[in-house]
């Protein structure tokens, strides 16, 4: 008899690592909706105020707004391969895993790449991209805002300006960013930019909102070559998002629907309130981890809420408490990357993942487990500390 794969039946999760975060049940309804063809009159309703509500999350009114059908790398693949030609110039700050990526990224779409290095778990400052941007006279300019990997949190302003100054374009990975915290595309005058859906979105990992501007549309449209990827070539996605609606590929309807409903989650919170319910539970979780004397592995001042980068207590075994927290609680956070790899926990607080439950369950379970390895701390102070934070 032929071999017949089980029925599926995932476990139920608490997804506290770097992504994907907690589903909300309105996206999950609505990723079960009836699928209609991606060229039908609903589908293309739908597109529209998909793009009306990424431009609201954005803060852009850039026309060439909308989501690649494929995760948050190809949203970076895509901004790069549609700016950079074969021999352009372009920096790429690195203090983490994804600007590691971007460079290989662009070394792969023909870009001559100067790295811009800082130790990981510190930021950019405009200072340290002055000499870089004088000697490689950039065509484009990339830097991570918010480094899943270290939790480190980038201003944008005062580089995008010195970029600007310099005559280059700016591209800035938001993957982590978009929803949590302030993501201000016009006003900072981001040229090209790219999100995950699998982050503060709270949407299941398959679609990359992206936004390039008029400027750097006006790049796209007049390079001298095609651009390395048909896939992603903007240039053709532009007129099967834009009023023509020219077929290019089989848009993938259930998700948009899902990031459709995602949106309009954030619409109907509003976009303050989003960016200070996550704020509000980070610094509950840091109070709590502070009480159990764990330290941050970001500099003070640029910790993001959603991503919360830790320092492993000496003498505490990583994938022994990471192992427990799923097979006894339930609950994922994610190991370290790169430099940090067995060094560092990453707790994420993103989109629906972002409630005081999720903080007081993951640190009571880390008080159980700490204890267990013979970590020294006041039982239940970090309960304390969190509930003092809300008060």
């Amino acid at each position: 008899m032929a071999y017949i794969a089980p029925p599926l039946e995932p476990p139920a999760r608490v997804l506290m690592g770097p992504g994907p975060s907690e589903i909300h049940p309105r996206v999950l309804r609505a990723l079960g909706a009836n699928t209609v063809g991606h060229l039908d009159p609903y589908y293309l309703t739908i597109m529209n105020d998909l793009q009306r509500m990424l431009r609201e999350v954005f803060q852009t009114t850039n026309p060439m707004t909308m989501a690649v059908s494929a995760t948050g790398s190809a949203g970076m693949e895509s901004t790069v391969v549609n700016l950079i030609e074969p021999g352009d110039s372009m920096i790429v700050c690195v203090n983490g895993v994804f600007g590691e990526r971007m460079v290989d990224v662009a070394g792969r779409a023909g870009a001559n790449v100067t790295r811009v290095d800082r130790p990981w778990g510190e930021v950019f400052s405009p200072d340290d991209l002055k000499a870089a941007l004088a000697a490689a006279k950039p065509k484009v300019v990339g830097i991570v805002m918010a480094e899943t990997s270290t939790g480190a949190w980038q201003p944008i302003e005062e580089i995008s300006k010195l970029v600007h100054d310099a005559g280059a374009l700016l591209l800035v990975d938001a993957v982590t960013a978009l929803g949590g915290v302030p993501v201000k595309v016009d006003e900072w005058q981001i040229d090209a930019i790219y999100s995950g859906t699998q982050k503060c979105l709270s949407c299941p990992p398959g679609l990359a909102p992206v936004s390039f501007s008029p400027r750097a549309m006006d790049v796209v449209l007049n390079r001298k070559t095609k651009v390395q990827s048909w896939y992603l070539d903007v240039s053709m996605l532009a007129k099967y998002w834009g009023a023509d609606r020219v077929y290019h590929h089989t848009g993938p309807i259930n998700m948009t629907y899902g990031l459709y409903e995602a949106l309009r989650l954030i619409q109907e919170e509003g976009l303050d309130a989003c960016y200070a319910r996550h704020m509000l539970n980070h610094r509950a979780l840091k109070a709590g981890l502070t009480a159990l004397g764990l330290k941050y592995a970001t500099v003070e001042g640029h910790q993001l809420p959603m991503l919360n980068a830790v320092l492993i207590p000496d003498g505490i075994d990583d994938v022994k408490v990471r192992k427990a927290l799923l097979e006894r609680f339930g609950i994922e956070i994610g190991g370290g990357l790169g430099a940090f790899k067995g060094k560092a926990w990453r707790i994420g607080l993103m989109g629906h993942t972002a409630r005081p439950n999720n903080v007081l369950l993951v640190l009571g379970a880390l008080e159980q487990l700490l204890a267990e390895q013979g970590h020294k701390f006041d039982r239940g102070s970090s309960i304390a500390a969190a509930n003092g934070v809300y008060g």
